[in-house]
């Protein structure tokens, strides 16, 4: 049996967290579980883990993993919350050590801050494996939109972060600090060499146009419409978007 997989839309940020879970065994995985921000007000609050949390109970879920895809705040910032009420081993990529060096020059940490992503539990090579259960999955570095940036393949579902949003919508931004478009569109060339029948779950969805908001799409939907990244469309041509 493949993954079964719970998106929770928070339209404040506009990003998924993916619930994901084995059903034969009930381990789960929270991917990039958000800490809600009120920035009129300067509150921080939790209703988008009690979300996560009231699911993992309601499903009689035990949580293994909290897995990130890269670290922006509007996907990162819940991890340790959800960690204290919930547990799981909190996961990122080892391209994390890369931005923590960027993070000291923008935010004047200071010399002694540790740029080894001791922060978190556990880093992920390219290719590296796990398991949710009886459910195996694959790390796939995927940096571009940031250097950190990695996707998770399990079964035929792909957790694609920030690479790849829905067709209408096209691909990630490349402008932060060391985003690279060439770098994201090669990584994004290699999300869509997996089977066209691959379902793909994307870290954002923002409704272009008026229509209702979506999270999923399949690798084949997309490299026949995607607006950036369909086929067609060269490294060259990218990059000059």
């Amino acid at each position: 049996m493949g993954p079964v997989v719970t998106g929770l839309f928070d339209p404040r940020t506009s990003t998924v967290t993916y619930i994901v879970s084995d059903p034969e065994t009930k381990k789960a995985a929270v991917i990039d579980c958000i800490w809600d921000y009120d920035p009129t007000a300067g509150r921080l609050f939790e209703e988008s883990i009690d979300r996560v949390v009231l699911h993992l109970e309601e499903e009689g879920l035990s949580l293994a993993w909290i897995l990130e895809t890269h670290p922006h705040a509007d996907h990162i910032s819940g991890a340790r919350r959800l960690q204290a009420r919930a547990g799981g081993i909190i996961a990122m990529g080892q391209g994390i050590c890369a931005v923590q060096k960027r993070w000291v020059e923008i935010y004047h940490l200071g010399a002694d801050f540790p740029c080894d992503g001791r922060q978190f539990d556990r880093l992920f090579e390219d290719g590296a494996r796990f398991t949710i259960g009886g459910l195996e999955v694959e790390v796939l570095a995927t940096p571009g939109h940031t250097p950190a940036c990695v996707s998770y393949l399990t079964g035929d579902a792909l957790f694609v972060g920030d690479v790849i949003f829905m067709p209408d919508f096209g691909s990630a931004r490349a402008d932060f600090p060391d985003g690279d478009a060439r770098v994201l569109y090669r990584s994004a060339r290699r999300l869509l060499s997996l089977p066209p029948e691959t379902r793909m779950f994307v870290g954002h969805d923002y409704g272009p146009g008026g229509r209702e908001i979506a999270w999923e799409t399949t690798v084949g939907a997309q490299r026949a419409e995607n607006k950036h990244l369909k086929d067609g469309v060269d490294e060259e041509a990218f990059v000059a978007l």
